[in-house]
């Protein structure tokens, strides 16, 4: 396969023009699922990231036992999934996997929302805990176009005994490579920041679909969503850097999203 990049001008085609005409939701929904005792931070840094970058809404469903705002901690694996199934109406893209534990109920609920997500055609991308699901069950996922793993090299390994040095994203027939220069800094939650910019992409190609506009195929899309959330990271991750170099913190790269994007995109 060739490593290639997109044209900036052809992703820039997803990203919608911010009008008075736009009503809330218009620019992006996202359903973040993950959390747990001891990850509360990642499906924030998700959520965050997604609007940060533009999405109007970000809902976080979480193990009951994270979240102050969940009353009924004793629900089974059934009604949790049913509770999420009822958000698909007003979400256009599910993260699955930031902070979500390797707890068997969560296990157990995340394999159930994606494979009820994939009979309502929604995308997702999936990463962490949720590659862990994967890696051990791979036909939930399989032939399904609308997922995007997004594994680090650890995880790319356990998952096809691969790795690379910089970032690939592939679709099975075309690759494209990501290599813009990121902060040394490898502190914890750049990933979440990451599946959080791919998402509001992802959003925002989903409204692309709706409008009268061949110029981008369907199919690529998910291809192209990966390749700009993965270059904005990078930036994000490079800017915060050289402000404050080894000291820098995930939270540092958050506050980077949208100059970074609007040097990138200028949109």
């Amino acid at each position: 396969m060739t490593l290639t990049k997109p044209a900036f001008d052809v992703i820039r085609r997803l990203i919608p023009q911010l009008t008075y005409d736009l009503h809330k939701g218009q620019s992006g929904r996202v359903c973040v699922i993950g959390g747990s005792d001891d990850y509360t931070g990642a499906p924030y840094f998700s959520a965050f990231s997604a609007l940060k970058l533009g999405a109007d809404m970000a809902h976080i469903v979480c193990q009951p036992t994270a979240a102050i705002s969940i009353k009924n901690p004793d629900l089974t694996s059934e009604e949790i999934i049913d509770n999420v199934t009822s958000l698909f109406k007003r979400t256009h893209v599910l993260v699955i996997g930031p902070g979500l534990s390797r707890d068997k109920m969560m296990l157990e609920c995340a394999k159930g929302i994606i494979l009820k997500a994939k009979e309502e055609h929604i995308p997702m991308i999936i990463d962490a805990d949720g590659l862990f699901l994967i890696q051990n069950d791979p036909d939930i996922i399989k032939d399904y176009s609308e997922a995007i793993l997004t594994p680090n090299v650890n995880e790319f390994r356990r998952l096809c005994e691969a790795m690379g040095k910089n970032d690939l994203i592939s679709n099975g027939n075309s690759v494209f490579l990501v290599d813009n220069k990121g902060g040394l800094k490898r502190c914890g939650g750049q990933g979440d920041i990451l599946t959080g910019l791919i998402s509001t992409f992802i959003s925002w190609g989903v409204a692309y679909k709706k409008k009268d506009d061949n110029s981008i195929s369907p199919t690529d899309i998910p291809m192209l969503a990966s390749f700009a959330g993965c270059t904005l990271m990078r930036e994000c991750s490079l800017v915060a850097f050289e402000k404050l170099g080894r000291s820098v913190q995930t939270s540092d790269m958050i506050p980077e999203i949208g100059p970074s994007f609007q040097r990138l995109f200028g949109r």
